[in-house]
């Protein structure tokens, strides 16, 4: 037998309670916006970025993309599959740069991540838009939203998971 054979990947109860509790938030946070002069802030993205900080990939694609994705499918199904790619790939990314990027400089690596993130979600919805509704000049109405949504996302998880070290209680 080879090393390969004997390593398995074992979930302990509370990395499923986390990844089930912080889903739970996505679906939730994703099912209404606060809304601002000519659209809605959907909060979700906090969650998102959150779980990207706390979780490895698996999980943080648990919360981000299925998520995400149960929370337009019950809620607003058009862009379901969208919110699926986009925000699991924008959970996984942030997992991947906090958890291998620089060790012991969790901040940083933190940093660079949620700022990835906040990319690949306006550029993944700004396309996603542009594709369901036919129409670029929509995906640019959208664009200040979704670009307030990444930042806003991106900050408050940092301060949470930093500031208020959501990060060290989750470790304890």
């Amino acid at each position: 037998m080879n090393h390969l054979t004997q390593t398995k990947t074992v979930y302990s109860t509370q990395w499923m309670a986390l990844t089930a509790m912080l889903m739970a938030m996505n679906i939730a946070l994703s099912s209404f916006g606060v809304p601002v002069p000519g659209g809605h802030l959907y909060l979700n993205d906090v969650v998102i970025c959150t779980a990207g900080i706390l979780l490895d990939p698996l999980g943080a694609f648990i919360v981000g993309g299925i998520g995400a994705f149960l929370g337009d499918f019950f809620f607003y199904p058009t862009p379901m599959f969208v919110s699926l790619v986009t925000h699991g790939l924008q959970a996984v990314v942030i997992s991947l740069c906090v958890h291998r990027l620089y060790h012991g400089k969790k901040t940083i690596s933190a940093a660079i991540g949620v700022s990835i993130g906040a990319v690949i979600m306006v550029a993944g919805y700004s396309f996603g838009r542009a594709f369901l509704y036919s129409t670029p000049e929509y995906a640019l109405l959208k664009l200040p939203f979704q670009i307030l949504q990444a930042v806003t996302g991106a900050v408050i998880a940092m301060l949470l998971c930093f500031h208020f070290r959501l990060t060290d209680q989750i470790q304890k």
